[in-house]
């Protein structure tokens, strides 16, 4: 469980980096980086950052959650936050901000400018986001709980399957079960695709009722203490044809390939390289069309990227998702996805899934 005391650190953490930017404050708005700095869960709040102070700014509906949950000072705001923040920033005499310039809107950036006229602002992108590449113990916890619960929910819903459900029926299904296994609620829109449906990468769930024969592509996560899961599996509704099943091989070959290639030091370009020349060698190369996984925690979508320009090496302690696919729009599509955590000898797959090709 994560204290006022990991708050702290992560603000200590922050600030040692704007030292080396030289910039004295920083204003957070994003509110995954607020609750990841504060505690704080609300749906609305900013954060003021400096060496010395650390000031939550919310509205009056959190005047009593917002202690509870933050040890910073927080301030009940009666004007918009950011015209609040630009009043205490008079206050400290700050000349400097740093903000999130990819996560604030043109709105927000222009009453930032007027409401503090005096302060020069300076753009840092993904400040915080390379601060939570790396993730504690509590987080690594909160993840693999969320995983183990994710998978679970996966397995009851299956057992309800059968043939001629629609999609939304079996989505709706299987968030039920995170919800009754004690999630938050999904982390993202599930994905449940059948037959050539499963070419899309990511379908939202229709009426489409699911048929004999075909592919079945599930991709869902849960939401648990804030943090996310994701994971993918492909099934068989029936009797697949010997093309469908060679699919599935091949992606599954290639996603084993880059679980193989994650450690400690490996580039994430390294990674995605892995699982794409194990395609090429089933000559499915040319059907891969996104990127081979993506960091995981407060956000369903998280620095790094596993993806072929992608030169950050990664951390031990880095949690990210492993998920080659191919699509052929006249066939369908699969893909097996993992969430796994990077330690100095590899990686610890997390999903507890197996990933033989199940026929329901």
């Amino acid at each position: 469980m994560e204290t006022h005391t990991s708050f702290f650190s992560r603000r200590q953490n922050l600030i040692s980096a704007l030292r080396g930017a030289r910039v004295p404050a920083f204003l957070v708005t994003a509110l995954p980086n607020v609750r990841y700095l504060s505690g704080f869960t609300g749906s609305n709040g900013a954060l003021l950052i400096t060496s010395e102070r650390a000031l939550l700014f919310t509205d009056p509906r959190y005047q009593t959650q917002a202690p509870q949950e933050s040890d910073c000072d927080v301030k009940i705001a009666k004007l918009p936050l950011i015209k609040e923040a630009a009043s205490w920033m008079k206050r400290l005499r700050l000349n400097l901000l740093g903000f999130e310039e990819k996560r604030i809107s043109f709105e927000e950036y222009t009453s930032l400018k007027e409401s503090a006229p005096g302060v020069r602002l300076k753009g840092l992108p993904d400040a915080i986001e390379r601060l939570r590449m790396v993730k504690s113990m509590e987080e690594i916890a909160t993840i693999r709980a969320a995983v183990r619960l994710n998978s679970i929910a996966l397995e009851q819903a299956l057992r309800h399957f059968r043939p001629s459900m629609t999609e939304i029926d079996l989505a709706a299904e299987i968030e039920y079960r995170m919800r009754r296994l004690g999630a938050d609620g999904p982390s993202f829109e599930t994905i449940v695709a059948s037959g050539k449906r499963t070419a899309l990468p990511h379908a939202r769930p229709t009426d489409h009722h699911i048929q004999a024969d075909q592919l079945l592509l599930i991709d869902v996560g849960a939401n648990v203490a804030g943090y996310a899961s994701d994971m993918t599996r492909t099934h068989a509704v029936g009797k697949l044809d010997s093309k469908r099943r060679r699919m599935y091989r091949a992606v599954l070959e290639s996603q084993l390939a880059a679980i193989e290639a994650t450690k400690e030091g490996v580039s994430c370009a390294s990674v995605d390289g892995a699982a794409r020349r194990v395609l090429r060698g089933f000559g499915m190369d040319n059907l891969f069309i996104h990127s081979t996984g993506h960091g995981l925690g407060l956000e369903i979508h998280e620095h790094p990227r596993i993806a072929r320009r992608e030169k950050t090496k990664l951390q031990a302690g880095m949690v990210i998702t492993l998920e080659p696919g191919v699509y052929d729009e006249a066939v369908g599509g699969v893909r097996i996805e993992d969430t796994v955590v990077v330690t100095q000898n590899g990686c610890e797959v997390l999903t507890p899934t197996g990933k033989e090709l199940i026929v329901l």
